[in-house]
């Protein structure tokens, strides 16, 4: 792997879902870049992908390969925990032997998550189903893969806009740049 100045992170995240998802991409990148990183989003060069289901999967695989480690986003989505193709991303990375870096927008534990979206009733969990009680901010195993890189990073307090809130990711970057060695953190 390469060190220091001009390493690729991949920027995992379901932002490419929202409708101004380039605007955020851009946003992320240049955090990257004032640190010495190159972010490289999932949309990067649409015009490179083909609109279909198997050539946007090949062209995140080819992006993933040419970075240097990834940045995900695993703020809850479309429910409690991460985005599943975003879940998908950071275990390829992991299996990649690539660095790994996380965050989410939301603080607490899928437990309390899960608890309280039961209580609420907008999940159903089985009769008689165990509900992790690790701690974590998501599932073990996306926990876990973390803690190998420096965990995940989460707000103090509820942000206003989990969606699009990029200061926990520019904690993130930072401690990226810390361990990797990206280049000279500066606050801006």
């Amino acid at each position: 792997m390469r060190r220091g100045r001009g390493l690729r992170l991949y920027l995992a995240g379901p932002e490419v879902f929202l409708p101004d998802a380039a605007a955020i991409g851009e946003a992320k990148k240049a955090i990257c870049s004032s640190v010495g990183f190159v972010g490289v989003f999932p949309l990067d060069d649409p015009a490179e992908v083909e609109p279909d289901a198997a050539g946007i999967y090949a062209r995140c695989i080819a992006m993933m390969r040419g970075c240097d480690a990834v940045v995900a986003n695993l703020t809850p989505f479309r429910g409690i925990g991460a985005d599943v193709g975003t879940a998908f991303e950071l275990g390829f990375m992991a299996a990649s032997g690539k660095p790994l870096f996380g965050y989410s927008n939301v603080p607490g534990t899928v437990l309390a998550r899960t608890g309280a979206a039961a209580r609420a009733g907008s999940i159903a969990i089985p009769a008689g189903a165990a509900i992790e009680d690790f701690g974590h901010f998501d599932n073990l195993m996306l926990a876990e893969a973390l803690a190998t890189d420096g965990g995940v990073r989460l707000p103090p307090a509820p942000v206003a806009d989990p969606d699009r809130e990029l200061s926990v990711f520019r904690a993130c970057i930072e401690s990226a740049a810390r361990r990797l060695g990206g280049g000279v953190v500066t606050k801006s």
